[in-house]
């Protein structure tokens, strides 16, 4: 029918679509209006709080330059105290080597002097004791316990730390136990001592200390001290007794294959040889700790009858 008005679709009363493609509304929102505006005005609204950061005035510009100032000074200063406290450091180190080389060197002279002194006790109680007949069995003793030196034949062991270990980045480090490791420690040498002790070993010495039944070898450090005397590698151990039977029973004993274990193990040197003479020095400081004289008197021999008495 001509004469009645064409029909309006439904949404078109309230106005929302005013273009034959308003449908597609948002779309053409997306292609006539680029994100890069928001991308600008972020880059904008970016732009005024950086700057807004900055001083402008001459008064913040001031207290920026003093800051990177008071900066610079104390970055100065640290630099010229490390610098000053550099030799310092030295001078104290090379002070604290030389007092420990001092004092070693006094323990030596004291050492000799004990030595010395100790010799003079010898020779007198030998004065007294050679009239009564008691002069050798004194000196048999002695030499036993450790308070007087031994002359002899006997084996020398010669052990040295593996090599490479003169610096403080030791190859092959010690495991937690205690063994193994290119230094040899305190522990070891007890080890070989003890295997000396178990071959029958009359007498043992590390690098001239004597050992005795109240000896010590322990550790400070990376040394090892033999009854309170620092000791360095090459360790010399000597041992008086039967040359040919002591070498054969170490070397077959704990203490022998404990060093062929640190050898081809860790790299730990040593070498052993038989002996026709050694001379290992009496103990320094040995203390006699238990025993007394006795000084209950003897029955004394019969002898002559007083003059004019009768004998039966």
């Amino acid at each position: 029918m001509s004469g009645m008005p064409a029909k309006r679709p439904p949404s078109d009363r309230d106005g929302r679509f005013a273009r034959p493609d308003a449908s597609m509304s948002l779309l053409t929102n997306v292609m006539d209006h680029s994100l890069d505006e928001g991308y600008a005005e972020a880059a904008r609204a970016r732009g005024a709080v950086g700057s807004s950061r900055m001083p402008t005035s001459t008064r913040g510009r001031l207290v920026l330059a003093l800051g990177l100032a008071l900066v610079t000074v104390v970055v100065t200063i640290s630099a010229v105290n490390a610098n000053e406290a550099a030799p310092t450091l030295a001078k104290e180190r090379d002070a604290l080597a030389q007092r420990v080389t001092d004092e070693t060197a006094a323990a030596d002279k004291l050492q000799r002097q004990v030595e010395a002194l100790r010799t003079q006790v010898e020779q007198a109680q030998q004065r007294a004791l050679k009239s009564a007949g008691g002069d050798g069995a004194l000196a048999d003793l002695a030499g036993s316990v450790g308070t007087g030196a031994l002359h002899g034949p006997g084996l020398k062991l010669l052990v040295d730390d593996a090599a490479g270990t003169d610096d403080s980045s030791a190859v092959n480090p010690r495991t937690t136990d205690g063994f193994g490791g290119g230094r040899l420690h305190d522990r070891d040498l007890q080890l070989i001592v003890n295997g000396l002790w178990q071959a029958r070993a009359e007498a043992v010495s590390i690098n001239g200390q004597r050992l005795t039944a109240l000896s010590a070898i322990r550790a400070a450090g990376d040394a090892i001290l033999v009854d309170n005397r620092p000791l360095v590698p090459p360790y010399t151990v000597l041992a008086i007794g039967d040359s040919k039977q002591l070498s054969s029973d170490f070397q077959s004993g704990p203490g022998g294959q404990y060093l062929k274990v640190l050898q081809t193990s860790y790299g730990i040197k040593y070498t052993v040889t038989a002996q026709r003479s050694l001379d290992l020095p009496a103990a320094v400081g040995f203390t006699l700790r238990l025993a007394q004289p006795d000084t209950a008197s003897p029955s004394a021999p019969p002898g002559p009858s007083p003059t004019g008495a009768s004998t039966p």
